[in-house]
């Protein structure tokens, strides 16, 4: 399902590999975050199964569903839908998202919609983020949510148990469903934050975790050593190359470019346990809108920046032709090519050059666009970060940066 290639030179320090493998083996012993046993559990199959044979009244007649929730609550969810929304079993039904406080963003989505055929679902781990619960409020208003039993069907909530938002829902018969307390939002796309909504769309979430949960045993089989040596690479040249580039080849792969940036982020832009200032910056680009602009400043700007490719199989693509018509000269030697081979092409000279330039380079090629690739791909990024976390000697699962902007803005705003 995916083929991976590097033009970096693997690690020949079998010590270094399995080091950072057995801190990787001896976190999900221990179970430092719960997002390893994700594709193994059934906790959010059995949610999803268990809301839908409850709630066939209100969603035989849905037309829109309305994501409540910021970052780790959104990205997942909208990286999934945005890779997978041409399959055959994806039902029409609109996906929006509300995300953070934009008045014109909000005002523009809730205007057409109409409560009969909406489902709103409100994600937030903490129960407590404040922008998701400033827009439930308004939701809850706007559309007398808590007038009628009735009205209360079209909203969810997805939260920590014991949060003050499932204390809420339970308090006013709200329907909500718990996620597990160790494993961090940006790592919860493949808990009920991520499935519940995506099987509520008609996705095969079973054969996502499947996807997933098929690579997380090869890599703990060790036969997934390419990822382990990328990780070294990345943290043994972190000075010389600071930034990673995702360069995604398709305009499906944008959502989930922002996914990945969110991940790589947070998790690893950190202090360290001996008080030093770490992390690798990650950027999001799409080819080949950005080899128009971007792979300027890569190639003859300063070589600071390694760049990993992610493109699918061109027999994925649909085969649409580009029609032998005498347009312009210049252009007709791409006639009767198919947009997929060009895409392509374009990609395989981008790496030539980065290559030439000896700039560091990896890929990703996806061999089939279904749900079982597509949580492969997840599990992919989130085990690349949990090793680059661990070899920069940080803790990639908290976010004491982030806290402090909370914390500051209530201060603010109190006074």
């Amino acid at each position: 399902m995916l083929i991976f290639q590097q033009n970096f030179t693997p690690t020949q320090d079998s010590k270094a590999r399995d080091c950072v493998f057995e801190q990787i083996f001896q976190e999900r012993e221990e179970k430092v975050s719960g997002y390893y046993d994700l594709p193994f559990e059934q906790h959010a199959l059995r949610d999803s199964k268990v809301y839908i044979q409850a709630n066939q009244a209100v969603l035989e007649k849905l037309t829109d569903l309305v994501i409540i929730g910021i970052g780790g609550s959104s990205l997942g969810t909208k990286a999934i839908d945005c890779l997978l929304s041409s399959c055959k079993n994806r039902k029409n039904i609109t996906l929006h998202f509300l995300e953070h406080t934009d008045s014109i963003h909000t005002q523009a989505t809730l205007e057409s919609l109409k409560l009969p055929s909406t489902l709103f679902v409100a994600i937030s781990k903490s129960g407590t983020t404040i922008e998701t619960l400033s827009l439930c409020k308004y939701i809850l208003k706007h559309f007398g949510i808590l007038e009628s039993p009735t009205n209360k069907r079209h909203f969810l909530t997805i939260t920590d148990s014991l949060s003050p938002l499932e204390s809420w829902s339970k308090k006013h018969s709200i329907h909500t469903i718990a996620i597990p307390s160790n494993v961090g939002g940006r790592f919860s796309v493949l808990s009920s934050v991520g499935i519940v909504p995506l099987a509520i769309l008609g996705y095969d979430t079973a054969k996502l975790l499947l996807g997933a949960a098929k690579f997380m045993e090869s890599f703990f089989a060790r036969k997934e050593e390419h990822l382990l040596d990328k990780a070294l690479f990345y943290v043994q040249h972190k000075e010389r190359y600071p930034i990673n580039v995702l360069f995604s080849y398709s305009s499906i792969f944008k959502d989930f470019n922002s996914w990945y940036m969110q991940l790589w982020a947070e998790s690893l832009g950190k202090i360290t346990h001996s008080g030093e200032s770490v992390g690798l910056t990650p950027i999001g680009l799409i080819g080949s809108i950005d080899q128009h602009s971007f792979l300027q400043l890569i190639v003859q700007g300063h070589h600071d920046k390694s760049v990993s490719f992610l493109l699918l199989d061109s027999q994925s693509h649909p085969q649409l032709r580009i029609p032998d018509i005498d347009f312009l000269e210049s252009s007709d030697f791409v006639n009767n090519m198919s947009f997929a081979k060009l895409l392509n092409t374009q990609q395989l000279a981008t790496i030539k050059i980065l290559d030439e330039h000896k700039i560091p380079t990896d890929s990703i090629t996806l061999t089939e666009l279904s749900e079982r690739s597509i949580g492969a791909l997840i599990t992919y990024y989130e085990l690349l970060t949990s090793c680059v976390g661990r070899l920069l000697n940080i803790n990639p699962y908290d976010q004491p940066g982030v806290e402090f902007g909370k914390k500051l803005l209530k201060e603010m705003l109190l006074h």
